[in-house]
């Protein structure tokens, strides 16, 4: 399973920008969007594939978080 996840693009050079996802920065491609540094950026393999506003990028994140603490996560 793949997962898109948002994060804060924090700098950006040429295609590739440094994207922050809560502390853990990582390199994505952001050559399918119009992007722009401080912009939050739904990130799925290595690709920036949607820009999205801070308020659904946080919302996003919480509910993530809600799943990832509940007792209702299983691993195959």
């Amino acid at each position: 399973m793949c997962l898109a996840v948002p994060g804060k693009i924090v700098r950006i050079d040429g295609d590739m920008a440094d994207v922050d996802f809560g502390g853990v920065t990582r390199k994505a491609n952001v050559s399918m969007v119009d992007a722009s540094v401080g912009e939050w950026a739904v990130v799925h393999a290595g690709f920036a594939i949607q820009i999205m506003d801070e308020e659904d990028a946080q919302e996003t994140i919480r509910l993530w978080n809600e799943v990832l603490d509940s007792d209702k996560v299983t691993y195959c």
